[in-house]
């Protein structure tokens, strides 16, 4: 992929595996739920994981990008960090190398208090309310998807500031990556005369109109995708 003129890193996302919550059909998206072990990847996660980090492999080889330019960034939930980690030792890059970096702006969505450990039917409750008003949080303590834009942007700034030239692989969620593209599409798109920096042009597109089509851009489990 070309780097966008807006950015100076090309990106790739890549959604978890499988996970135990996945496979038990449960939400985990508070930071202290997120992180416990026994909520990483299920055995089909990390098969979808392997799969992703060779398709990556081919991905780099058919760009003739070098492996030294590569660099993975992920969320410090177990689902994330497990398949980071299956991805890297596939690629053999070690984890707790200079080249992979936990980023907690990364981390997934979440979706309030009376979600949290609930039922995934619940998503849909969620979605709907993100197409009226993307604004608006699922109840209090939830994140918006505006929230959720806020805290994605740091985490572009973060690691546009450390790395440049580089293929950043994104390793992270369904809502965060849904978003994440989202933005990012919207951003390329629009060039506006105060769109001077990375933020101010997120800024721009930071409107319900674009914030609120984010599903269109969702991803399986351990699918991988080009951004941009």
């Amino acid at each position: 992929m070309a780097t966008s003129s807006f950015l100076g890193n090309n990106y790739w996302v890549l959604r978890h595996g499988k996970s135990i919550p996945n496979e038990r059909g449960l939400i985990v998206s508070s930071m202290e739920n997120g992180i416990l072990e026994e909520y990483k990847l299920a055995s089909e996660g990390v098969i979808q994981a392997q799969l992703a980090g060779e398709l990556f492999q081919k991905e780099l080889t058919k760009k003739k990008i070098p492996l030294e330019n590569v660099r993975i960034c992920y969320s410090p939930f177990s689902r994330t960090s497990h398949t980071a980690k299956v991805v890297a030792s596939v690629l053999d890059i070690p984890l707790e190398g200079p080249q992979c970096k936990v980023v907690e702006d990364l981390r997934e969505r979440f979706f309030g208090p009376s979600f949290e450990l609930s039922s995934h039917d619940k998503y849909s409750e969620i979605w709907d309310l993100d197409e009226k008003n993307p604004f608006m949080k699922p109840e209090e303590g939830g994140e918006s998807v505006a929230d959720v834009v806020s805290r994605l942007t740091n985490a572009l700034i973060t690691v546009e500031s450390e790395f440049q030239g580089c293929t950043i692989l994104v390793v992270s969620h369904g809502d965060p990556l849904q978003i994440l593209q989202t933005i990012l599409n919207a951003a390329k798109a629009h060039d506006g005369p105060n769109c001077t920096d990375l933020a101010s042009r997120i800024q721009a597109v930071k409107v319900p109109s674009v914030l609120s089509r984010h599903r269109k851009y969702a991803l399986l489990t351990g699918e991988l995708r080009a951004v941009l």
